[in-house]
């Protein structure tokens, strides 16, 4: 396997880069042309290439403009916006920062509301940021090593000292878990990414399932995968939903999700109920 960069080396030698040849890449990634972007940003495709070729410099506001209509990721809007001799101009600030007190009290609000069904935190490279007291239950058996911060959900659910060896439809699951970060890939071309899905596309392949994510593997990845869990209640199915914040201007929640879990049978609802029953009395 090779090598990847830091993020942050990556991020030194993208801010070394022409701004026009960064633009470019970001353009060819989401497979527009460069009529396609100038209709787009309401410019001319002249105008368009001569910033992509150097011979014109962008202004803050056309960079800015160019990268909302790419939907270039506010963390890498900042390195165009280094490339081109500007400033950053996104802030990027831990979860538990008392300027974010209003998000992280959403936050918590949420995931305590989501009780009896568990809900959860991620950053953009899927790390644990925050929990309801119903996933705990769920996490009984999972190594140590494994729950030590930063916890990587997952690497949590598919290592075979985490949750695998529990999981009653592990093939589909890791189809639909490496489907749905390959596209994440797709997006955001992130190193920490690339090596996540090295690492667990290395993890013992369920039978009937290969290394690769093919177009016979997308297509099994529906949008209505069940999570199939044996715990000492039984098997839970839960059925996945994700939320993001609308039009974040911080990093940190513009990479925020919250994945919350629904039971998609009469059973699996029972069972956790009873196991909220007996966490509320604890």
């Amino acid at each position: 396997m090779g090598t990847v960069m830091p993020v942050g080396y990556r991020r030194f030698m993208a801010a070394r880069t022409p701004v026009g040849d960064l633009l470019r890449e970001w353009r060819q990634r989401r497979r527009k042309s460069q009529l396609a972007l100038a209709c787009d940003a309401d410019i001319s495709t002249r105008h368009l290439s001569f910033i992509e070729t150097g011979r014109a410099q962008p202004s803050r506001e056309m960079l800015l403009h160019l990268a909302e209509r790419l939907d270039v990721p506010l963390r890498e809007r900042n390195v165009l916006l280094t490339a081109a001799g500007f400033a950053p101009m996104f802030e990027a600030r831990p979860l538990d920062d008392p300027t974010l007190g209003a998000a992280r009290q959403a936050v918590d609000w949420i995931l305590a509301g989501h009780e009896p069904f568990p809900a959860l935190a991620i950053d953009a490279h899927w790390n644990l940021l925050a929990a309801n007291r119903a996933l705990a239950p769920l996490l009984a058996g999972v190594d140590a090593k494994l729950l030590a911060p930063p916890v990587n959900v997952l690497r949590l659910s598919l290592h075979p000292e985490g949750l695998a060896p529990r999981v009653v439809n592990l093939a589909e699951w890791r189809t639909h878990l490496l489907v749905r970060l390959q596209r994440q890939i797709d997006v955001t071309a992130d190193p920490v990414l690339i090596a996540l899905a090295g690492e667990l596309r290395s993890y013992p392949t369920p039978i009937g399932v290969g290394t690769r994510i093919g177009a016979r593997e997308s297509e099994q990845a529906r949008v209505a995968v069940p999570f199939k869990l044996r715990t000492e209640r039984g098997v839970l199915s839960l059925l996945g939903t994700t939320t993001v914040f609308g039009t974040p201007v911080d990093i940190t929640l513009a990479e925020l999700a919250l994945e919350s879990f629904f039971p998609a049978d009469a059973a699996t609802a029972a069972a956790l109920r009873d196991a909220a029953s007996q966490y509320a009395s604890q």
